[in-house]
């Protein structure tokens, strides 16, 4: 059995209480790894580490830090087969989805930032009388809370910024998948990177996550998770001004008009609304279908999502496999139970133990992704998020109607529209409450552009030049010249 240590000043150590978490594999339902239950002890040991580490990473280059972030990425590339199997162990989900988004993913937030930093361009404006240039300092100690649902990526494409300009960093990931994060500290151990610069303090949000985010040495917060949660965040980091980023919750709309090829765009629909068993903030679990094509697209999609291989996620062929927990699929069936008692109509999946599937996984968390119709656009099921394999359909008739169905939920973080008319998809893009809106696509991510939401799905933006300016603080110095 594996037991994991927290990571604190370059060095693994015990949780100060002695005590550890059990780490479950959701497809199997057994027990992997024990991790800490870490408390606000371990936290201010990690704190203090960071901050003695800070003055000297501060003091390197960019080049300097680019090229550390590059060697992270040599060793994630290396070892890419490990992170992907750790990751599909500890999440559940398939292997195949494990090795080319979540590994693929980590090495590439590291990579995209270490080019970001080496190719950044000096901030001057000219007056006629003075020069004046922007320094850009780093924040300090940052604190890092990631969720379960993509650990790894989520976790890099926070570190590798927050690296680039300068912080050192107190991270928690999610106690439900702690493995990627452990492999991780091993990398930057192996590599060399100077003690206190990364820490990794694993444990619960009540025992970690509040003791961090409430720590007065701790200035910037970045998390990643539920809108709830992201509330409590924000009102223990306001009275103490911290910096804070939070990508939260998303109920996203798929919008299909008339004139789409239903066969084209099948996949894509069915993989924005099944993705990591629908476990994806941006997944569309609400698709709105012009009433011309309604009945067409509703037996291509429920016959296209039948398809679905559900299986072992050791299996590279595997499309779908575990959800995260018993806890999360209780859950989710509880939204199917909705679904039904709202007066929905299932039309595939809504059974506990997917069919066909093996029994050595009856212990696992497994749910068969769900498709219902018949549901008000305004009902529970239609606009709280699951966070599950659920997709309710809907019907529409006009471009306004959709507009205000798309709309009418407190989130706002993603969504797609399919179009062949792509005046008619920019019209509705941008008319639609959210923070990214694809067109004909769906998670074709550009590393550049922002990411984050609206209403109840979070406040800030992330990617890019944007992540780089929220892990900083902007000095203007003005020269007045003779």
């Amino acid at each position: 059995m594996k037991r994991l240590n927290n990571f604190i000043g370059g060095e693994f150590v015990a949780p100060q209480n002695g005590k550890y978490l059990d780490d479950f594999a959701p497809a199997i339902g057994e027990k992997i790894a024990d991790i800490p239950d870490s408390d606000a002890s371990d936290v201010e040991a990690a704190v203090r580490a960071a901050k003695a580490a800070l003055p000297g990473w501060a003091s390197l280059t960019l080049a300097e830090r680019a090229d550390w972030l590059d060697r992270i990425a040599d060793v994630l590339t290396a070892q890419a087969q490990t992170v992907a199997e750790l990751e599909s162990l500890d999440t559940g989900k398939p292997f195949r989805t494990a090795r080319d988004v979540d590994a693929a993913r980590s090495i590439s937030n590291f990579r995209f930032f270490a080019d970001l930093i080496r190719n950044r361009k000096a901030e001057t404006y000219e007056m006629s009388d003075a020069h004046n240039y922007v320094v850009f300092k780093p924040v300090g100690v940052v604190g890092l809370i990631t969720p379960w649902n993509l650990p790894l990526y989520l976790l890099t494409w926070k570190i590798a910024p927050a690296l680039a300009m300068g912080n050192t960093i107190v991270a928690k990931p999610s106690e439900l998948t702690p493995l990627t994060a452990d492999f991780l500290a091993q990398v930057v151990q192996q590599i060399g990177l100077p003690a206190g610069v990364l820490n990794i303090v694993h444990g619960t949000g009540p025992s970690v996550g509040s003791p961090l985010v409430s720590h007065p040495d701790v200035p910037g917060i970045s998390f990643t998770g539920g809108t709830v949660t992201g509330a409590v965040v924000n009102s223990a980091a306001a009275p103490l001004f911290k910096k804070v980023s939070l990508e939260l919750g998303g109920k996203n709309a798929t919008i299909v008009f008339g004139d789409s090829d239903l066969d084209a765009i099948m996949a894509g629909v069915v993989r924005a609304s099944f993705a990591n068993q629908g476990q994806v903030c941006l997944c569309g679990s609400r698709i709105f279908v012009e009433q011309s094509i309604y009945a067409e697209f509703s037996r291509k999609f429920v016959a296209a999502v039948k398809a679905l291989k559900i299986g072992d996620p050791k299996d590279v062929t595997t499309d779908f496999a575990a959800v995260i927990s018993h806890q999360h699929k209780a859950k989710i069936l509880s939204y199917i139970d909705l679904a039904q008692q709202e007066g929905g109509t299932i039309l595939c999946g809504g059974a506990n133990f997917p069919e066909g599937l093996d029994p050595k996984f009856e212990k696992g968390s497994w749910v068969a992704p769900t498709v219902v119709e018949g549901l008000s656009h305004t009902s529970r099921t239609a606009t709280e998020e699951i966070f599950g394999p659920v997709v309710t359909l809907h019907s529409f008739e006009k471009e306004d109607e959709v507009i205000e169905y798309a709309n009418a939920v407190k989130y706002g973080l993603a969504g797609s529209v399919w179009t062949s008319d792509l005046d008619k998809a920019k019209r509705v893009a941008e008319r639609i409450e959210t923070g990214m809106i694809w067109v004909n696509c769906w998670l074709h991510r550009d590393l550049r552009v922002p990411f984050g939401g609206v209403k109840q799905s979070g406040v800030g933006r992330e990617g890019g030049h944007r992540s780089l300016e929220f892990f900083s603080e902007s000095q203007n110095i003005c020269l007045k010249l003779k």
